[in-house]
């Protein structure tokens, strides 16, 4: 009876530590393949991954350095078609925000900033709504 209770035991902590592998985010591997997905024209600069840790995290921050005269492209990649609640805003070295993904009530896929002045900007993604909290972006630019 202890052997039966034992192999049952094993078994459904197994099944529970599968489950839990399966159900991790995989951002580095949708930034990565977030590269194929880069608007027309872009050329890539970095990818970004999106790790919301199951909700615990509500900020993600990267920065980069923008230069004058030059046309960005941030892009968000989820496991389906819509950016599943990530959004994505663009902030100057003022800390100002320039542009963001969200507009009339919806979110789009991405955003494109022509840059008036060279600096460092601050790329946040938060989440609203989202269902994973799980994502990666891309940033392209283009002259």
């Amino acid at each position: 009876m202890k052997r039966i209770f034992a192999t049952f035991g094993f078994l459904a902590i197994f099944v529970l530590a599968a489950n839990t592998a399966f159900a991790q985010c995989s951002a580095s591997d949708m930034a990565d393949n977030c590269i194929t997905q880069m608007s027309d024209g872009f050329n890539f600069v970095k990818s970004f991954p999106i790790d919301g840790e199951k909700g615990a995290k509500n900020k993600i921050e990267y920065s980069y350095v923008f230069a004058k005269g030059t046309e960005y492209a941030i892009n968000i990649c989820t496991t389906g078609e819509a950016p599943d609640g990530i959004i994505v805003s663009l902030y100057d070295s003022n800390r100002r925000q320039v542009t963001t993904n969200q507009a009339n009530g919806k979110l789009f896929k991405g955003v494109v900033y022509n840059c008036n002045s060279t600096g460092i900007y601050y790329i946040t993604f938060t989440f609203k709504d989202s269902n994973a909290f799980c994502g990666g972006s891309v940033l392209g630019f283009r002259r």
